[in-house]
């Protein structure tokens, strides 16, 4: 699976709570890391999803899991995945002398 990191959100990447139209019941549904289980997820334009839309990754990244806890619902969801993401450079072009996160402006993440 991927994504884009323009158009993308948190819970597009993990997994939210839903309801079933034809029911009405509750539903869990799975975002881009959960589908990518045991697979890569690629996300693109990455430079441009918001802070928080990145931080709702680092759980992914760490433990390997997606955890919802809403309305009553408590799941542990599998994202055993690689993530590669893909950043475009501030400037236009990348800077063989600046630091990865100088030519990406992605300063918060371990790079």
């Amino acid at each position: 699976p991927g994504a884009s990191g323009r158009g993308s959100s948190g819970v597009g990447l993990t997994a939210s709570l839903g309801h079933d139209p034809e029911t009405g019941e509750r539903r869990l549904e799975a975002g881009a890391a959960v589908l990518a289980d045991r697979g890569v997820l690629c996300i693109d334009e990455f430079d441009k999803m918001s802070p928080g839309d990145r931080v709702a990754i680092h759980e992914v990244m760490e433990q390997q899991t997606v955890t919802l806890s809403k309305a009553g619902v408590h799941a542990s969801l599998n994202a055993r995945c690689a993530i590669l993401a893909a950043a475009n450079p501030v400037y236009g072009q990348y800077d063989l002398d600046a630091r990865p996160q100088d030519n990406v402006g992605l300063y918060s993440l371990s790079v």
